[in-house]
């Protein structure tokens, strides 16, 4: 079905059971005629050269530039605040950015390439982090100088667990279980303050800006289901097993808004529909996030009633999401109901899509997938990449047109960018191992 007939049919029809009066129509392309058909080419490209256009982004782009500007060699962490000239507009490091750091360049060794250098510079990380580690349920302090000296204060719940997300993968890579648990303990203290009556998080993309309110928020439950999906797929743990199942509850059943068929950002704290602005705010950025990872964790469990659930609102997403004018997907509906649109592109969003896609084709040969992983992928090509300007990297974001600005930018993304590089090449590389058919995971 094109996707002018979708969009038609998925505004009077509701997605899966118990989406109430604004379904989301099923589409069937992933039978098992299509499961057992063999893919040659995706996005016009041979699965080879598909391959190699990732692996070069990854090794001869991102890595190299990271390592040569961005790594602190002497003291650990990563120096973000660097320009695509490779000068440091400061030295300060993040926690978030240290967390993520850790966590990109464990994987990075785990699963694509077994580089001591990896394993080295996620080490460094730790070492520099965990010499500020909390001794309550406070989250992690966020910003440092380049020795190590906090700058500042409190950071917020991301702080902490992009750091847990990133020890629970090193201590694979560096073969310590003791991070795993240091993992957990840090998970389990979120969750604790994430539970009290009094939580609060300043909410700083939606229609009130930098507003602070309890709240539940969609993106605390993304970076808790990756993180708990990724945990237990190292070792099983009845809690963390409960968690990813509080997770997904959370996500599909609540932040799920039935009027629309569109997922909130933000919910009261007993999870019940926010108020104005709040019940009409979807930040779709995150919704498409979540969803991809949501389909890990189905993947995980072999769950394929919540795989098929999952796929047919992430579709509803992308496509609500997509630019007509100028191609692309935006972030941030401000108000469902005016069809209130933050327009300003942002890398990490288009990447979360071809995750998603990738995903699809990998485990059923989805034809909607395939579509539009082509779609957004020659237009992230098209758009991102700045070698054609005589500059290593890629755009982390820009304006609807994403309009090229010569000159230095302000900071360097460590994480959706090559996460994105990493786990696409994993789902060609299992593409192309199973000769360009599904995976059979799903029947």
């Amino acid at each position: 079905m094109n996707r002018r007939g979708f969009m038609k049919s998925s505004a009077v029809a509701a997605a899966a059971a118990g989406t109430g009066g604004c379904t989301v129509e099923k589409i069937q392309d992933d039978s098992p005629q299509q499961r057992a058909r063999a893919i040659n080419s995706i996005a016009g490209r041979s699965l080879a050269d598909l391959r190699e256009e990732y692996r070069h982004w990854l090794f001869d782009d991102y890595i190299p530039f990271i390592y040569k500007y961005v790594f602190d060699h002497e003291n650990g962490g990563f120096m973000c605040n660097t320009d695509r000239n490779g000068k440091n507009n400061t030295t300060d490091k993040n926690a978030w950015y240290e967390g993520r750091g850790i966590w990109v360049h464990s994987f990075l060794y785990n699963k694509i390439d077994p580089d001591p250098q990896h394993i080295e510079v996620a080490g460094k990380s730790v070492d520099f982090i965990m010499r500020h580690r909390p001794k309550d349920d406070s989250f992690w302090i966020r910003p440092f100088d380049k020795a190590g000296n906090a700058t500042g204060g409190e950071g917020d719940i991301y702080s902490s667990l992009f750091v847990a997300n990133g020890l629970a993968e090193y201590s694979k890579a560096a073969g310590k279980e003791e991070y795993w648990d240091i993992s957990k303990e840090i998970l389990l203290s979120c969750m604790r303050r994430y539970d009290r009556e009094d939580y609060d998080y300043e909410v700083y993309y939606g229609p009130e800006e930098k507003h602070k309110r309890p709240a539940r928020v969609l993106g605390h439950w993304m970076v808790l289901i990756r993180m708990v999906t990724q945990m237990l797929e190292l070792r099983a743990d009845p809690e963390l097993e409960l968690l990813a199942d509080r997770c997904v509850d959370a996500i599909m059943k609540h932040h799920f808004n039935p009027e629309y068929g569109l997922m909130n950002e933000v919910m009261k704290h007993d999870l019940s529909r926010a108020d104005a602005p709040y019940d009409q705010f979807s930040y779709t950025g995150h919704a498409i996030e979540t969803l991809w990872m949501l389909m890990y964790e189905a993947a995980r469990k072999n769950d394929a009633a919540l795989y098929d659930e999952v796929c047919t609102r992430f579709k509803r997403h992308v496509e609500i999401s997509w630019d007509d004018v100028y191609g692309g997907s935006f972030r941030c509906l401000d108000n469902v109901n005016r069809n209130e649109w933050k327009t300003d592109k942002v890398l990490w969003l288009q990447e979360e899509v071809l995750i998603g896609t990738l995903f699809m084709i990998e485990q059923t040969g989805d034809t909607w997938a395939q579509e539009w992983f082509s779609k957004m992928y020659n237009y992230v090509l098209e758009k991102f990449p700045l070698e054609r300007h005589g500059y290593p990297l890629w755009l982390i974001g820009g304006n609807r047109k994403v309009e090229f600005t010569p000159g230095p930018a302000g900071r360097v993304g460590n994480f959706h960018h090559p996460r994105h590089l990493m786990l696409n090449l994993l789902s060609l590389d299992h593409i192309i191992a199973n000769e360009g058919r599904a995976s059979g995971l799903f029947g």
